[in-house]
């Protein structure tokens, strides 16, 4: 089983405009709501192809009479027949606005920013995840958690699930990622810009990056390499349409420790979620290639195919495809 978590529980409003006008009234009749953010797209794109997932997050408040969110929330993951284990948080859940320009085929996204949560939050969170372990194969952390969680949350995560042997993909940066490096995950996974900005800040200016020239990009792959052979992980960076960047743990001398796969072209409607459609892709193909491998856990979880990581990036790369060609964020059908 698959147990994917992420702290910023969303709910997606997607607003479809065969064209913005900026400083007028732009009005459409084309919208959808969808439960959302990083973690959910994950786990229902999981279970689209099949697989059995969990995702564990944290909800509030619990009152109806302060406007809460959680019911709609809690019944748009059962229309979508996701399982879904949660705490009591006090934190509204936040709104995602993504706005499509058919004109120019843009794709804008409004992000609100979360309420803390309540000081009792966090324990409450890893009492309920300890007792959801037992079943679980591979864990997937996805995205930014709210505000009041400590920097130790995602690391004490990682840790138990290591000392379980677990499988381990992290899709998150900067602090949070730094601090969970240590137990050695299997992937690595944010995208381009947010492994920048977590390992060659200097790169990035006025809020863009661009690795066209020579220097950047092998500035890059110098930090992806580096960072997984430091801490014997695969790290994979998606970058929109462009180019999948990955490294390998293997030894230097090894001439297919870095690699490129190339993306095809697709009509993209929405991108939301493809990221996350990626990771479910490359989750999903890696679990199974471990499943046709004999031994035990460890054992197989010790195999370091590049083929293999090569299957599984292919598939990463379809789910993601998918999910850019179709309306909801975070589905591939």
């Amino acid at each position: 089983m698959f147990l994917t978590i992420c702290l910023n529980p969303t709910l997606q409003k997607t607003l479809r405009f065969p064209s913005v006008i900026s400083g007028t009234v732009n009005r459409t009749a084309n919208h959808r709501l969808d439960v959302s953010g990083k973690g959910i797209n994950v786990t229902r794109v999981l279970t689209q192809l099949g697989k059995k997932a969990l995702h564990l997050t944290q909800l509030g408040p619990k009152s109806s009479s302060e406007g809460s969110m959680r019911p709609l929330f809690l019944s748009l993951c059962e229309n979508d027949g996701l399982s879904v284990e949660w705490v009591e948080s006090g934190s509204q859940i936040r709104f995602c606005y993504t706005i499509l320009n058919e004109q120019d085929g843009s794709v804008t996204e409004l992000v609100e920013e979360s309420e803390p949560v309540a000081v009792e939050t966090e324990k409450c969170l890893l009492e309920k995840y300890d007792s959801l372990l037992t079943n679980a194969d591979c864990l997937i952390i996805s995205g930014t958690k709210a505000a009041g969680f400590s920097d130790t949350v995602f690391p004490v995560m990682v840790k138990k699930a290591k000392d379980k042997g677990m499988r381990i993909i992290l899709d998150i940066r900067g602090k949070d990622l730094l601090e969970c490096l240590k137990y050695e995950p299997d992937i690595v996974k944010p995208n381009l810009y947010e492994f920048a900005s977590t390992f060659t800040p200097e790169l990035i200016k006025d809020n863009d990056l661009t690795i066209d020239d020579k220097a950047a990009k092998e500035q890059i792959k110098s930090a992806m390499l580096e960072t997984a052979r430091k801490y014997k992980c695969r790290v994979i960076l998606t970058n929109g349409s462009r180019e999948i960047l990955a490294a390998d743990y293997a030894p230097m001398e090894a001439q297919n420790n870095f690699f490129e796969v190339k993306i095809q072209p697709v009509k993209a409607v929405n991108t939301i979620g493809c990221g996350d459609a990626f990771t479910a892709g490359l989750a999903a193909a890696l679990y199974d290639g471990s499943a046709t491998q004999t031994g035990s856990a460890s054992q197989i979880r010790s195999v370091k195919q590049t083929f293999d990581l090569n299957a599984a990036i292919s598939e990463g790369i379809r789910c993601g495809a998918l999910n850019a060609g179709l309306v909801r964020p975070g589905v591939i059908r």
